[in-house]
């Protein structure tokens, strides 16, 4: 094995979460609901939170890792990192530079984390206050283009115009999602069901997306404690390794004003493949996966990117039946699934994702991911061992996760 892989380095000990409330609605302060998902976490590992030595978050994480530490009274601080790049793009970024930390000797117990509470701070993605548009932005507001939904969406357009895609496979990523959350009651949408007649008579938010095409906002935190692979057996849990994880994106993908020379695209053509490498899989080995959904065009062209499907076979293969866990009335025999046995050909977002579940930025997709490979789910995969996850389509940069059993090393 090449000695610079994490392949089987790296095991995750616990995983944390808060409740999960609707925007605004935290009774808490932002910086206490990440020391509660810390501490969650920590007590899912049985491990002292004393022991943890070292922090990584993404996405502009307002929560400084050595008051985090002084406020769980960490023996020592070793390691303290922040992955680059908006939204949700770094979750599975900061997972990897936690494990490369551990890997190489840097921190030997490493919690990623994420938290928010924006009843306290200005809106995650509103644009700032001011009568003028500078840099980028001058190209574009001036026409109305101003949220993530607007320039999101003409990138998905341009993609789904050159392949033919139908509204029909959104819908089927936004109702799984809603499917799966049914049965989470961790979700905030538990207890909402979507059926197609609602999704179809949901209003625009940006044309191809509907209401439900979007993610929620929402307020909580979630955690991730990592440590080298050795100890896994001696931790609560069913073993779950790293196997995988890569971040960054295509040539000239941040070239601004809409003008990367690959436009329709998720930014994964090249992230996926390199972590696949690393985990020594194909997207024929994956059980379940997690795609982050900030809306649901990325998501299909996040799956086409990692490989379980061509452009061309989407509106085939994106139905409800073939991304539910539980499978359905259209549930392929056996030798046509994926190797974890029971539910569609590839069950996805089996929390309910960032549509149902919660947007903590895609951290809880990894934390979802691990479940699954621990056996643990709400809506378990039969034999999964490899669970996989794509972080912040259409952003850049992005990362990917991949997860297994301990019979995948």
């Amino acid at each position: 094995m090449d000695e610079f892989t994490i392949r089987g380095k790296v095991a995750v000990a616990g995983v944390g979460e808060t409740t999960y409330w609707k925007h605004s609605q935290s009774p808490h302060a932002e910086f206490k609901l990440a020391l509660m998902a810390i501490l969650a976490a920590a007590e899912d590992a049985g491990i002292d939170p004393t022991e943890i030595d070292g922090f990584a978050s993404y996405s502009n994480d307002r929560n400084d890792p050595s008051r985090i530490a002084a406020a769980l009274g960490c023996r020592e601080l070793a390691f303290s990192n922040m992955q680059w790049g908006g939204g949700g793009g770094g979750g599975s970024a900061a997972i990897a530079n936690a494990a490369a930390a551990i890997a190489c000797g840097y921190a030997r117990c490493v919690v990623v984390f994420r938290a928010l509470a924006q009843g306290q701070f200005q809106r995650f993605g509103q644009a700032a206050a001011g009568g003028a548009a500078a840099g980028h932005d001058a190209f574009t507001v001036p026409y109305g283009v101003m949220s993530p939904a607007q320039k999101y969406a003409m990138r998905y357009q341009r993609f789904a115009h050159e392949h033919g895609i139908e509204r029909s496979a959104l819908r089927a990523i936004s109702m799984a999602s809603y499917h799966h959350a049914q049965q989470n009651p961790r979700a905030v949408m538990y207890g909402r069901p979507l059926s197609e007649e609602d999704y179809d008579a949901s209003r625009w938010i940006t044309e191809p997306f509907r209401l439900f095409d979007c993610c929620q906002e929402n307020d909580g935190a979630a955690a991730i404690l990592l440590v080298a692979a050795e100890r896994a057996r001696d931790l609560p849990h069913r073993p779950c390794y790293l196997l995988g994880a890569a971040a960054g994106s295509e040539y000239r993908n941040g070239a601004p004003v809409h003008n990367a020379p690959l436009y329709g695209t998720s930014s994964f053509t090249t992230v996926a493949p390199r972590a696949f490498a690393m985990a020594g899989i194909g997207a024929a080995d994956v059980d379940v996966a997690q795609s982050y959904e900030n809306f649901t065009g990325g998501v299909l062209m996040s799956l086409v990117e990692h490989g379980f499907f061509a452009p061309e076979e989407a509106n085939d293969f994106l139905t409800l039946d073939n991304l539910r866990a539980d499978g359905g009335a259209g549930t392929p025999p056996k030798s046509d699934r994926r190797p974890g046995g029971r539910g569609g050909k590839l069950p996805l977002n089996t929390s309910g994702g960032n549509l149902a579940e919660c947007y903590m930025h895609g951290l809880e997709l990894n934390i979802e991911a691990v479940r699954q490979v621990r056996g643990l789910s709400p809506n378990q995969v039969e034999g999964a061992e490899i669970s996989v996850v794509g972080s912040g389509p259409m952003v850049t940069p992005v990362s990917s996760t991949v997860f297994g059993a301990e019979a995948t090393l």
